[in-house]
Protein backbone atom coordinates (compact mmCIF):
# COMPACT_ATOMS: atom_id res chain seq x y z
CA UNK A 1 0.00 0.00 0.00
CA UNK A 2 1.16 3.80 -0.75
CA UNK A 3 -1.24 5.99 0.11
CA UNK A 4 -4.43 6.69 2.63
CA UNK A 5 -6.92 7.67 0.92
CA UNK A 6 -9.81 9.22 3.07
CA UNK A 7 -12.86 9.92 0.98
CA UNK A 8 -16.16 11.86 1.62
CA UNK A 9 -18.90 11.24 -0.46
CA UNK A 10 -21.15 14.30 -1.58
CA UNK A 11 -24.72 15.59 -0.52
CA UNK A 12 -27.46 13.31 -1.68
CA UNK A 13 -30.26 15.01 -3.31
CA UNK A 14 -32.34 12.36 -1.16
CA UNK A 15 -30.46 13.09 2.34
CA UNK A 16 -33.06 15.82 3.18
CA UNK A 17 -30.52 16.13 6.54
CA UNK A 18 -27.42 17.17 4.50
CA UNK A 19 -29.27 19.51 2.30
CA UNK A 20 -30.56 21.35 5.75
CA UNK A 21 -26.77 21.64 6.51
CA UNK A 22 -26.04 23.13 3.23
CA UNK A 23 -28.43 25.45 3.30
CA UNK A 24 -27.05 26.71 6.96
CA UNK A 25 -24.86 29.17 6.84
CA UNK A 26 -24.18 30.92 9.55
CA UNK A 27 -20.64 31.20 10.96
CA UNK A 28 -19.39 30.47 14.28
CA UNK A 29 -15.66 31.24 16.08
CA UNK A 30 -13.10 28.13 14.77
CA UNK A 31 -11.33 27.38 18.14
CA UNK A 32 -8.27 25.78 16.36
CA UNK A 33 -5.04 26.97 18.10
CA UNK A 34 -3.43 30.12 17.31
CA UNK A 35 -6.70 30.75 14.31
CA UNK A 36 -8.37 33.89 16.26
CA UNK A 37 -10.60 35.42 14.46
CA UNK A 38 -11.25 32.64 11.86
CA UNK A 39 -14.44 31.74 11.39
CA UNK A 40 -16.02 28.48 9.71
CA UNK A 41 -19.32 27.24 8.11
CA UNK A 42 -21.60 25.70 11.59
CA UNK A 43 -23.30 22.85 9.29
CA UNK A 44 -19.84 21.51 7.45
CA UNK A 45 -17.94 22.22 10.58
CA UNK A 46 -20.39 20.16 12.97
CA UNK A 47 -20.93 17.75 10.12
CA UNK A 48 -17.44 16.15 10.51
CA UNK A 49 -16.55 17.46 14.30
CA UNK A 50 -19.69 16.68 15.92
CA UNK A 51 -20.13 13.54 14.49
CA UNK A 52 -18.57 9.65 15.39
CA UNK A 53 -17.29 9.71 11.32
CA UNK A 54 -14.30 12.24 13.30
CA UNK A 55 -13.28 9.02 15.48
CA UNK A 56 -13.65 6.67 12.85
CA UNK A 57 -11.20 8.07 10.26
CA UNK A 58 -8.74 8.99 12.75
CA UNK A 59 -8.82 5.46 14.03
CA UNK A 60 -8.69 3.56 10.57
CA UNK A 61 -5.73 6.14 9.66
CA UNK A 62 -3.81 5.47 12.72
CA UNK A 63 -4.17 1.10 12.21
CA UNK A 64 -3.28 1.72 8.64
CA UNK A 65 -0.05 3.60 9.78
CA UNK A 66 0.97 0.82 12.30
CA UNK A 67 -0.23 -1.84 9.81
CA UNK A 68 2.44 -0.10 6.66
CA UNK A 69 4.36 2.13 8.34
CA UNK A 70 4.15 6.23 7.70
CA UNK A 71 2.59 6.33 4.35
CA UNK A 72 0.79 9.53 2.74
CA UNK A 73 -2.70 10.24 3.66
CA UNK A 74 -5.04 11.49 0.41
CA UNK A 75 -8.24 13.58 1.86
CA UNK A 76 -11.04 14.12 -0.95
CA UNK A 77 -14.24 14.60 -1.68
CA UNK A 78 -16.93 15.97 -3.37
CA UNK A 79 -19.72 18.62 -2.87
CA UNK A 80 -20.19 18.86 0.93
CA UNK A 81 -17.84 15.81 1.10
CA UNK A 82 -14.83 18.06 -0.14
CA UNK A 83 -16.31 20.62 2.77
CA UNK A 84 -15.67 18.10 5.19
CA UNK A 85 -12.67 16.53 3.79
CA UNK A 86 -11.18 20.20 3.94
CA UNK A 87 -12.04 19.64 7.81
CA UNK A 88 -10.30 16.50 8.31
CA UNK A 89 -7.29 17.23 6.30
CA UNK A 90 -6.73 20.36 8.08
CA UNK A 91 -7.60 18.59 11.63
CA UNK A 92 -4.90 15.73 11.35
CA UNK A 93 -2.14 18.51 10.63
CA UNK A 94 -2.73 20.95 13.46
CA UNK A 95 -4.74 18.19 16.37
CA UNK A 96 -2.92 15.12 15.60
CA UNK A 97 0.21 16.53 14.27
CA UNK A 98 -0.04 14.04 11.24
CA UNK A 99 2.92 14.79 7.86
CA UNK A 100 2.55 14.25 4.23
CA UNK A 101 -1.25 14.70 4.15
CA UNK A 102 -2.53 15.99 0.84
CA UNK A 103 -5.98 17.31 -0.11
CA UNK A 104 -7.70 17.13 -3.01
CA UNK A 105 -11.66 18.46 -3.43
CA UNK A 106 -14.07 18.74 -6.14
CA UNK A 107 -16.68 21.21 -6.50
CA UNK A 108 -16.80 21.99 -2.57
CA UNK A 109 -18.49 25.31 -1.17
CA UNK A 110 -16.61 28.44 0.75
CA UNK A 111 -16.28 26.62 4.11
CA UNK A 112 -15.11 29.88 6.15
CA UNK A 113 -13.78 33.65 6.33
CA UNK A 114 -10.63 34.81 4.91
CA UNK A 115 -8.89 34.71 8.08
CA UNK A 116 -9.51 30.98 8.22
CA UNK A 117 -8.03 30.52 4.49
CA UNK A 118 -5.09 31.98 5.37
CA UNK A 119 -4.27 29.96 8.05
CA UNK A 120 -5.45 27.05 5.90
CA UNK A 121 -3.04 27.96 3.48
CA UNK A 122 -0.48 28.00 5.83
CA UNK A 123 -0.98 24.43 6.85
CA UNK A 124 -1.94 22.81 3.60
CA UNK A 125 0.01 24.69 0.92
CA UNK A 126 -0.13 22.49 -1.74
CA UNK A 127 -3.99 21.81 -0.84
CA UNK A 128 -6.33 21.50 -4.73
CA UNK A 129 -9.98 22.74 -5.33
CA UNK A 130 -11.11 21.80 -8.68
CA UNK A 131 -14.06 23.32 -9.86
CA UNK A 132 -15.75 22.74 -13.12
CA UNK A 133 -17.09 25.18 -15.70
CA UNK A 134 -20.79 26.88 -13.96
CA UNK A 135 -20.90 24.58 -11.13
CA UNK A 136 -22.61 26.21 -8.18
CA UNK A 137 -21.79 24.97 -5.31
CA UNK A 138 -18.26 26.86 -5.35
CA UNK A 139 -20.03 29.72 -5.60
CA UNK A 140 -21.66 29.27 -2.31
CA UNK A 141 -22.05 30.58 0.68
CA UNK A 142 -21.84 33.58 -1.66
CA UNK A 143 -18.76 36.38 -1.44
CA UNK A 144 -19.46 39.41 -1.12
CA UNK A 145 -16.25 41.44 -2.08
CA UNK A 146 -17.59 44.80 -0.70
CA UNK A 147 -17.48 43.37 3.14
CA UNK A 148 -14.03 41.24 2.85
CA UNK A 149 -14.18 40.37 6.47
CA UNK A 150 -17.35 38.98 7.10
CA UNK A 151 -17.80 37.27 3.80
CA UNK A 152 -17.19 33.58 3.24
CA UNK A 153 -13.67 32.76 1.20
CA UNK A 154 -12.35 29.84 -0.53
CA UNK A 155 -8.85 28.61 0.09
CA UNK A 156 -6.40 28.21 -2.35
CA UNK A 157 -5.47 26.42 -4.66
CA UNK A 158 -8.31 26.26 -7.54
CA UNK A 159 -7.58 24.62 -10.47
CA UNK A 160 -10.92 25.41 -13.10
CA UNK A 161 -12.05 23.01 -15.79
CA UNK A 162 -13.84 24.35 -18.35
CA UNK A 163 -14.10 24.51 -22.35
CA UNK A 164 -12.55 27.30 -24.64
CA UNK A 165 -13.43 27.51 -28.42
CA UNK A 166 -15.61 28.16 -30.74
CA UNK A 167 -18.53 26.03 -32.34
CA UNK A 168 -16.69 22.53 -33.47
CA UNK A 169 -13.03 23.83 -31.92
CA UNK A 170 -14.24 23.53 -28.63
CA UNK A 171 -11.54 21.80 -25.99
CA UNK A 172 -11.34 21.55 -21.93
CA UNK A 173 -8.40 22.91 -20.42
CA UNK A 174 -8.10 22.66 -16.38
CA UNK A 175 -6.42 26.54 -15.20
CA UNK A 176 -4.31 26.75 -12.21
CA UNK A 177 -5.30 29.89 -10.61
CA UNK A 178 -3.95 32.45 -8.53
CA UNK A 179 -2.85 31.88 -4.87
CA UNK A 180 -5.50 34.00 -3.21
CA UNK A 181 -8.23 31.67 -3.34
CA UNK A 182 -10.79 33.71 -5.15
CA UNK A 183 -9.08 34.40 -8.26
CA UNK A 184 -11.67 36.92 -10.52
CA UNK A 185 -10.34 34.67 -13.76
CA UNK A 186 -11.34 31.42 -12.90
CA UNK A 187 -14.92 29.77 -11.49
CA UNK A 188 -15.53 33.27 -10.31
CA UNK A 189 -15.78 35.29 -13.47
CA UNK A 190 -18.96 33.50 -15.02
CA UNK A 191 -21.97 32.81 -13.26
CA UNK A 192 -22.67 29.38 -10.78
CA UNK A 193 -25.69 28.22 -12.03
CA UNK A 194 -25.31 24.83 -13.08
CA UNK A 195 -26.23 21.65 -11.58
CA UNK A 196 -24.94 19.44 -14.17
CA UNK A 197 -21.98 20.79 -13.98
CA UNK A 198 -21.83 19.96 -10.17
CA UNK A 199 -22.54 16.03 -10.73
CA UNK A 200 -20.25 15.45 -13.77
CA UNK A 201 -16.46 15.88 -13.07
CA UNK A 202 -13.81 15.17 -15.43
CA UNK A 203 -15.73 12.72 -17.46
CA UNK A 204 -17.19 11.26 -14.38
CA UNK A 205 -20.70 11.21 -12.84
CA UNK A 206 -20.69 12.22 -9.12
CA UNK A 207 -24.30 11.57 -8.48
CA UNK A 208 -25.52 8.44 -7.08
CA UNK A 209 -29.38 7.04 -7.53
CA UNK A 210 -29.96 5.77 -4.31
CA UNK A 211 -28.38 6.50 -0.62
CA UNK A 212 -26.58 3.29 0.10
CA UNK A 213 -25.28 2.67 -3.31
CA UNK A 214 -21.27 4.08 -4.06
CA UNK A 215 -20.43 4.08 -7.47
CA UNK A 216 -18.37 5.91 -10.74
CA UNK A 217 -20.14 6.17 -13.82
CA UNK A 218 -17.92 6.74 -16.66
CA UNK A 219 -18.65 8.03 -20.68
CA UNK A 220 -17.39 6.50 -23.01
CA UNK A 221 -14.58 8.80 -24.36
CA UNK A 222 -13.74 8.26 -20.53
CA UNK A 223 -13.02 4.39 -21.32
CA UNK A 224 -10.00 5.08 -23.45
CA UNK A 225 -8.14 6.47 -20.34
CA UNK A 226 -8.83 3.59 -17.91
CA UNK A 227 -6.30 1.08 -17.06
CA UNK A 228 -6.42 -2.09 -14.72
CA UNK A 229 -3.70 -2.30 -12.45
CA UNK A 230 -2.63 -6.05 -11.18
CA UNK A 231 -3.57 -5.26 -7.83
CA UNK A 232 -7.55 -4.70 -8.84
CA UNK A 233 -7.50 -0.71 -9.15
CA UNK A 234 -9.17 1.12 -11.89
CA UNK A 235 -6.60 4.32 -12.80
CA UNK A 236 -7.78 7.02 -14.91
CA UNK A 237 -4.44 8.86 -17.07
CA UNK A 238 -4.19 11.27 -19.87
CA UNK A 239 -1.29 9.02 -20.55
CA UNK A 240 -2.69 5.41 -20.25
CA UNK A 241 0.21 3.35 -22.36
CA UNK A 242 2.72 4.69 -19.82
CA UNK A 243 0.86 4.08 -16.55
Amino acid sequence: MSAVVVAFRGTQENSIQNWIEDLFWKQLDFDYPGMTEAKVHSGFYSAYHNTTLRDGVINGIQKTREAYGNIPIMVTGHSMGGAMASFCALDLIVNYGLEDVTLLTFGQPRIGNAVFASHFKKYLPNAIRVTNAHDIVPHLPPYYQYFPQKTYHHFPREVWVHNIGLDSLVYPIEQICDDSGEDPTCSRSVSGNSVQDHIHYLGISMHSESRGSCRIVTDDNMLRHKVDTVDGAIVFSKQPGLS
